[in-house]
């Protein structure tokens, strides 16, 4: 993985999130205004738990409040320490240790007090004179210090909630505050120095890597083109099935791109509050305006450009269309010295609105689609740069057999072989390694544990081989690979073919040999066990698809001509007519699906009653040894033995190996006492 630098453009490099050039935050001096801020929260927030603590314990501390009946027997009884304390409002006292009582027992601090107002305050006074109750009056304890005791923790509260959010609710737009960071977009500025994925790491999508240079190259030296008159794309759209290296493409760009580059999904737009989306789309493209020239990346752009007026809205306030609308006056309102370049990825194309592809928005549309076999091989040469690749592993091979993988399906491959020669403590990632993760990766984990008794391991064993006869003696199919009634993923048994090239069209003939083939399981289990299974569900369903589409789409039926009778893909659900076809043309094409499916059946039963013997042989041999390659069943076919082990050799050496690893630490190694001098004994260990 290439990542150079150029030192003559490192000096030119912005840096608009104000980092240094190697990731690490700024040397300079901060802004006052910032520490003020931070000073001023911590500080409220300290205040905050000083007022709380103070709240909590003067409501734990307040004394008992206990009638004027039960405080004069308790100065009856000189239960008080000292002169009890008059107060405004009450009248507090201070009981001896051991004299609490019944009446006092549970009073905090050992205090009780008994209320009091102006008219009974003399007359409380001069009953305690008159009992010997010494007492003081508390001349400091005014109302407004009892408010400020009782009330003063609350309205400091409601301060710090007034302060810390209705105060920052006129900012929710976008400024600074608690709820202002919602109307903030939430992209990330990339830098070529941050980057690790250049076009170099990019394989097998040659024609998209040219027409994203050309991006890249304007915004190196944007006076080039503008030398004829060129005006740069406002926006490019990545259009692309799911893998095929869309986001990796707009990674590369990040990578050699000497300019910023910020990256967002379109998810990232749409919140819980209304308004939000447009307030994020203002602030990105207003930031990105202010870092010129830069590239603006919309990872999944249907999330929020979806087609406006589709019927499925409820008639109130749509958020996405809101979004939508925020994106395409942005879009528009660039000027023309703005080198501003929007990128979007997306593989929902036909959903999104025509506002957002018209030309002066996106005004270009990439296409990145699946690989070649030239491209499956550069991808995978890519992927295998860092991994350990036996000499005689053929990437050329698995190229081939990895027809319509995307490039992550052939990473995870590359991933996948790793990993298990890894868990066999090979040196190497071998061929066999490859191939076993390419299964992998399509059909699922082989299941070798998996106990399927011996009357359908016998019905799998003969339907699987009747896939295989069909695809080794017809002619128009494709070359067969190998096939295995180990069960993998869902399927109990899989014969995989290995396409020799790849196709972008399908004749009749193709067609109908796919047909034969999809055939051959059920007649095999037909002829051989004397009754047919479920097992031939998948075919039958492959089997009436491909039919289907030759009548109805493809327009390969005599009777119904040149003409399609199905749905019609390029418009909308609600644009379709009620009624396609009459129902006499329905009839016509039932039978013409039905004419085609019995004519290839028994075409295909005539083949295997032909290869009835060579059926028979691979189906003991898959019965013997479970998966066969294209080699062994060459060499069934001419009527030859095969000599390699067997299943139950297999699983005999495996037992054998586990049942010496476990008797080995069982029996220690007798002590060599030669090595010993003579009368000493030998060591326990």
């Amino acid at each position: 993985m290439s990542d150079s630098k150029d030192p003559k453009n490192s000096g030119s490099q912005r840096d608009p999130d104000n980092s240094g050039g190697d990731g690490k935050p700024p040397q300079g001096p901060r802004n006052p205004n910032m520490m003020s801020r931070g000073m001023v929260s911590w500080l409220l927030m300290g205040g905050l738990v000083v007022a709380l603590f103070l709240m909590f314990s003067s409501q734990q501390q307040r004394p008992k409040e206990v009638t004027w009946l039960e405080f004069k027997s308790l100065i009856a009884q000189k239960a008080f320490k000292d002169a009890v304390i008059v107060e405004s409002t009450q009248i507090v006292g201070e009981l001896k240790e051991g004299m609490a009582g019944t009446i006092a027992e549970d009073a905090p601090g050992n205090r009780v007090a008994v209320a009091i107002d102006s008219d009974t305050k003399p007359l409380f006074v001069d009953e305690m004179n008159s009992l010997g109750q010494p007492n003081s009056i508390n001349t400091s304890s005014g109302v407004l210090f009892q408010l400020l005791v009782n009330w003063g923790p609350f309205f400091f509260i409601a301060f710090l909630i007034y302060f810390f959010v209705f105060r920052s609710l006129r900012n929710a737009g976008g400024g600074p505050g608690m709820l202002g960071s919602f109307g903030r977009s939430r992209h990330k500025v990339v830098n070529k120095e941050h980057s690790t994925v250049t076009l170099n790491d990019v394989a097998g999508i040659e024609e998209a890597k040219d027409e994203i240079g050309e991006i890249i190259e304007f915004l190196k030296n944007p006076k080039k083109f503008q030398r004829l008159g060129g005006r740069v794309p406002r926006g490019v759209l990545l259009i692309g099935s799911p893998g095929c290296g869309k986001t990796l493409l707009a990674k590369a760009v990040a990578g050699e791109a000497e300019v910023p580059f910020f990256s967002i999904s379109g998810s990232d737009f749409v919140e819980m509050f209304v308004g939000v989306g447009a307030s994020r789309v203002r602030d990105l493209f207003k930031q990105a305006k202010d870092s010129s020239p830069c590239i603006i990346f919309l990872d999944e752009i249907d999330a929020v450009g979806r087609r406006r007026g589709n019927g499925y809205s409820s008639g109130g306030h749509d958020e996405r269309e809101q979004t939508l609308n925020a994106i395409l006056v942005e879009m528009d309102g660039f000027e023309s010295n703005d080198q501003v370049i929007v990128v979007a990825a997306t593989n929902r194309s036909d959903v999104l609105d025509p506002a957002l592809t018209r030309p002066g928005r996106f005004d270009r549309q990439i296409h990145v689609s699946l690989p070649d076999i030239k491209g499956r091989a550069e991808i995978l040469k890519v992927h295998s740069r860092k991994i350990k690749m036996s000499p005689d592993a053929d990437l050329e091979r698995l190229a081939r057999g990895t027809p319509m993988f995307s490039g992550a399906d052939l990473a995870a491959i590359i991933n996948e072989a790793a990993i298990a020669a890894t868990l066999q403590n090979k040196d190497f990632v071998e061929q066999d390694d490859l191939e076993e993760a390419r299964d992998k990766v399509k059909w699922g984990r082989s299941r070798k544990s998996h106990k399927i008794e011996e009357d359908e391991r016998k019905v799998i064993a003969y339907h699987e081989a009747g896939h295989a006869i069909v695809m080794y003696h017809d002619e128009d199919s494709e070359p067969l690979h190998k096939v295995t009634i180990i069960p993998r993923g869902q399927a109990l048994g899989v014969t995989f073919m290995l396409p020799e090239k790849d196709r972008h069209i399908h004749t009749k003939r193709q067609l109908l040999a796919q047909l034969r083939v999809s055939y051959g399981g059920r007649i095999a289990e037909d002829m051989f066990c004397g009754d047919i299974s479920s097992g031939a569900s998948s075919d039958i369903r492959q089997a009436s698809s491909i039919a289907r589409a030759m009548i109805t789409e493809f327009g390969m039926s005599e009777k119904l001509g040149f003409q399609l009778y199905g749905v019609d893909e390029s418009r909308q659900p609600w644009e379709q007519p009620d009624k396609l076809i009459s129902d006499d043309t329905a009839r016509i094409i039932d039978e013409e699906i039905k004419s085609v499916i019995d004519l290839t059946y028994g075409q295909t039963t005539e083949l295997l009653e032909k290869h009835r013997d060579q059926l028979e042989a691979l189906a003991q041999a898959l019965l013997k040894y479970e998966t066969l390659n294209r080699d062994e069943v060459d060499r069934i076919m001419r009527g030859e033995q095969l000599t390699k082990a067997t299943v139950s050799d297999l699983l005999q050496a495996e037992k054998d190996k586990a049942a010496a690893a476990t008797e080995a630490p069982s029996a220690p190694p007798a002590p060599d006492l030669n090595d010993d001098p003579p009368g000493v004994m030998p060591s326990p260990a």
